[in-house]
This record gives C-alpha cells, sequence and structure tokens, in this order.
C-alpha cells in the first residue's frame, strides 16, 4: 500500500483530498468534526516534512452551484483551531484565486480549496475538471475513504495525472487495514450485528458475511421484515414487503452455512412514532394493530449482548432502534455497550459508519472500541467485495 509515509514531502505541495463533509447548524458551527480531526495525522505529517497542504473537499449536496450554506469557509476557523495556524481559503476549487493561493503557498502552509461540487463536473468524473484541480499540487494523497466509493473527479479520476505521485493518507490506509482484519483475519467466534430499516441496504454484505460469521444478528428496522416473513404480526412497523421472500431465503442460507442467526425475541413497542408516544413491549410478532416496533425489547437486549461479549471479532452496522428518541435508544445502547465489554477483553471492534458511528459518539463510547469507520457507504461496498474507485485509482 502506497501511503504518506513512503514520500518526503519537503518543498512539494501536496493535493489532499479529504472528506470535510461535516454537519453543520443553523449558524454554520460544525456539529461533529470527527471527519476533520481524523484527516489531522496526514495533514500533520506533510507540514512536519516541509511541504505545502492544499485540502480539496464536497460539503452536502449543492443543486446548481455556489450556496452559501455548503461553503467550506464556514469551516476554516475551527480547521485553524485544530491545526493552530491559520488556514488560507481559496473562493473557487479551479478558478484564477485557488491557482495564484497555491503558487503563492510557502513550506508549512496549509489552503482549503472551495467546495468541490459547486461544479457538477465533480460529481460527473470529468477529465478536463480533474486535471485543473491536479495543476494546484505536485503529490495527490487521497486521504477521503467516506467517498472512495464514488467514481468523482478528485476521488478517483485525478490520479491519472500523478502517475509517480500519488498515495493513500493515513486515514484511507486505517479504514483499508482494518476492514482487511475483518474479511480476512477474523478471530473467532466471529459476530456480524446488522441493523437499520432496510434489508435491501444490506442484502449483499449479509451474503458475503455469511460465508465468514459465526453469529449474524439482525435488529432495527430490518427486523420487522423478518418477523413478517415468519407470518408474525408487526402492526403498523417498518417492512419491505417485497422482501419476506428474501428474509426467508437469507434464514435458509443461513443454516445451511452453519450460521447462528439471531433476531428479536421481543420488542418496545409504540402507539406512534414518538418521544413521547405510549410504549410497551410485545413478542416478536405479536404487535397489536395500530402499534410499532421501534427498538428491541429487553429479552432481546440479554440475548444480543451475551452473543456479543462472547466474541472475539465483531463488525457493527446498524442500530437496533430509533436510538434518536431517548425513549427508543436503550437497545442500540445496550449493543454499544456489549461491544465496548467484548473489546475489552481483547476481541477486535469494528464500527461500520453512518448511523453506528453516530451511536457510539452520542453514547461516549468512541475510544473505547478498537476502530470507528469514516465511511458506511464506502466501507458497506468494500466490504461486499466491491472494488472503490478512489481505492483502485491510488493502487493502478
Amino acid at each position: 500500500m502506497k501511503t504518506v509515509d513512503q514520500i518526503s514531502f519537503a518543498g512539494k505541495k501536496a493535493l489532499i483530498r479529504v472528506d470535510f463533509n461535516v454537519p453543520l447548524d443553523e449558524n454554520y458551527n460544525i456539529t461533529d468534526d470527527n471527519r476533520m480531526t481524523a484527516a489531522l495525522p496526514t495533514i500533520k505529517k506533510i507540514l512536519k516534512d516541509g511541504g505545502k497542504v492544499i485540502l480539496m473537499s464536497h460539503l452536502g449536496r449543492p443543486k446548481g452551484g455556489p450556496e452559501e450554506k455548503y461553503s467550506l469557509k464556514h469551516l476554516i476557523p475551527h480547521l485553524s483551531d485544530l491545526l493552530g495556524q491559520q488556514v488560507e481559503f481559496a473562493d473557487d476549487c479551479i478558478g484564477q484565486e485557488a491557482i495564484d493561493k497555491s503558487k503563492e503557498l510557502e513550506k508549512g502552509e496549509v489552503l482549503l480549496l472551495e467546495n468541490l461540487r459547486f461544479y457538477k463536473e465533480e460529481e460527473k468524473g470529468d477529465v478536463a475538471f480533474a486535471e485543473k484541480l491536479s495543476k494546484l499540487g505536485d503529490v495527490y494523497v487521497n486521504d477521503a475513504f467516506g467517498t472512495a466509493h464514488r467514481a468523482h473527479a478528485s476521488t478517483a479520476v485525478i490520479a491519472q495525472f500523478f502517475p509517480e505521485a500519488k498515495v493513500f493518507g493515513y486515514l484511507m490506509a486505517a479504514e483499508l487495514n482494518n476492514a482487511e482484519k475483518i474479511l480476512n483475519g477474523a478471530a473467532k467466534p466471529f459476530t456480524a450485528i446488522m441493523g437499520g430499516s432496510k434489508v435491501s441496504d444490506k442484502i449483499e454484505l449479509i451474503e458475503k458475511l455469511l460465508d465468514k460469521v459465526d453469529n449474524l444478528i439482525i435488529g432495527g428496522g430490518m427486523a420487522y421484515t423478518f418477523a413478517k416473513a415468519d407470518g408474525g404480526n408487526i402492526g403498523t412497523s417498518l417492512v419491505e414487503a417485497d422482501k419476506l421472500d428474501l428474509a426467508i431465503s437469507l434464514k435458509q442460507k443461513a443454516k445451511d452455512k452453519g450460521v447462528k442467526l439471531y433476531l428479536p425475541v421481543d420488542n418496545v413497542i409504540a402507539d406512534a412514532f414518538a418521544n413521547d408516544a405510549k410504549t410497551g413491549v410485545a413478542k416478536t410478532g405479536e404487535i397489536p394493530d395500530n402499534w410499532m416496533g421501534l427498538d428491541i425489547g429487553p429479552e432481546t437486549v440479554k440475548l444480543f449482548s451475551k452473543v456479543v461479549e462472547e466474541s472475539k471479532t465483531i463488525l457493527w452496522n446498524g442500530p437496533m432502534g430509533v436510538f434518536e428518541m431517548e425513549t427508543f435508544l436503550v437497545g442500540t445502547k445496550a449493543v454499544a455497550e456489549a461491544v465496548v465489554a467484548a473489546t475489552e477483553k481483547g476481541a477486535f471492534s469494528l464500527i461500520g459508519g453512518g448511523d453506528s458511528a453516530a451511536a457510539v459518539a452520542k453514547f461516549n463510547l468512541t475510544a473505547d472500541v478498537s476502530y470507528v469507520s469514516t465511511g458506511g457507504g464506502a466501507l458497506l461496498e468494500y466490504m461486499e467485495g466491491k472494488e472503490l474507485p478512489g481505492v483502485k485509482a491510488i493502487n493502478d
């Protein structure tokens, strides 16, 4: 794997693709800076070498050009604080200001370019746009795992203009190394915990994991599709009615491969999708009409926690319930605590980005698991065995 460790950046301009797609509140304050702090080791290594740093990223999904709420200029104060130095800003990623400021950079200085997605050419993977970006730096560094599954101009196409000078940053390297531990070096027993709303979103990953795991735990909204497939009553719970056959076939595949499949045995139910709804507990398949399951129940918490705590390798992707609401976070929090307990006993635990990462952060447990991925979709696709364009571009 070609990383920043294999290059001395002294006197060189490093063009780094970072993932600074961070959430902002209505006053443009950053509400979660994990993706920014994750990029710091790579930036600091290059600065320590005596290099110059040019950062490029996207933010949000701007519709058709510049939008104030998606401007990366809002990140400058916090990024400057994180680096302990003033960060320069170019208000266009390929305009004259970007060209001039990149030329004027002194060693040890940092320049942040404006949102790449203000140009539709970024997401289209436009070669001419990528070439314009490439002229700003001497070395291309991809440290944006969260976008590695996209064949965008700045994440994949640009690499061709740096045939001898393209490397992974520390974050990308760590993401790939930790994913490989799960895919090809998992200690047994290996438990995968799948949650979230849809079976269809995770089908390829589940099928891939059935060849590797000892235990597969399924919770969250997707569990109600399995309950319905078994002929149970799920009230108004979330369900993919067209995926009942898929649920049945997955259960059979797990059985055929000797994988223990754990589904909820009880559920916390509510009469409305609201934090202050009337709640109760119902056995799986016995949810009354006009009630919905919004979390795993107390017996399921015990069952899932025991399996997780006895595991040596754990992959977790997706919450057990609507953890954003205080009333329905118990199951997700209990599973998170079980993952931490297993980790403390020596297990390797990988939290698969997205809502799972948000959950462990909410419960202040991020530092207590082995690794939290910064890329939900990218990690899923990598785990599914797909080639990520952002990875392939560096390796080619």
